[in-house]
């Protein structure tokens, strides 16, 4: 895909170091974007996951910007180390039963936020987030229609969006379940061996916060093995 002027368009990748990130990264490489990708130091538990979007984006051969930002008010256990991390939580055809301690609170908000700065800032048409209806009953900002609402305050609030050039949010995962996922990542040849989810950090997944837990289940139903466990 290439603009007018026949250069590839640019596009701003929220990269956390996750496999769903790694994902609709090289989805947006596969649609023919120069992908610029941006991560954040903003307090969480541990720094792994960085390392994680390095790596990724290095063997992607995209540039990546990492944003310190400070939260200090906490509210989550990924930002406050006197609240435990939880176990696994019950999961019933619905989804999790109420949104667990690991939210953070508006955390897309900001960074969207930033990556439509950065977007503005460098002339980009789209946004990339790797977010998905798993979870969507955990966290209330992976809803469909949150990004539909984020799109109609860039469409209102921002000069690209005035002069009738939105930047798009494009969420290529949103209806993908854990395993289709990494289904498509498979296919895309992401390298999960350089991804990280679990909430802990560490040398090795703990395998048992809800993140272990939905990444574990994913690979088991996309018949493939997680390169970073040994089960």
């Amino acid at each position: 895909m290439k603009n007018r002027r026949g250069a590839h368009p640019k596009a701003i990748v929220l990269l956390s170091g996750g496999l769903d990130s790694a994902t609709a990264l090289y989805w947006a490489k596969q649609k023919g974007f120069t992908c610029l990708c941006l991560a954040f130091d903003y307090g969480q538990r541990h720094k792994r996951e960085i390392a994680a979007a390095r790596a990724i984006a290095r063997h992607a051969g995209c540039a990546l910007e990492v944003v310190k930002i400070a939260l200090p008010w906490k509210g989550s256990a990924l930002l406050d180390k006197r609240i435990a991390v939880p176990k696994t939580m019950s999961v019933g055809k619905g989804g999790v039963s109420k949104i667990p301690a690991t939210y953070v609170p508006a955390r897309n908000i900001i960074f969207l936020s930033f990556a439509l700065s950065y977007a503005e800032a460098v002339s980009a048409s789209a946004i990339f987030i790797g977010a998905h209806v798993q979870d969507y009953s955990g966290y209330p900002d992976c809803r469909p229609e949150f990004y539909r609402a984020f799109s109609g305050v860039i469409r209102r609030g921002t000069k690209a969006g005035v002069e009738q050039k939105p930047i798009v949010v494009k969420t290529p995962l949103i209806n993908k379940s854990k395993a289709g996922i990494i289904e498509l990542g498979a296919r895309l040849g992401v390298p999960f061996k350089l991804t990280w989810s679990c909430y802990r950090g560490g040398k090795t997944p703990c395998g048992r916060c809800d993140s272990c837990y939905f990444r574990a289940q994913g690979f088991r139903k996309a018949g493939l093995k997680d390169p970073l466990t040994k089960a």
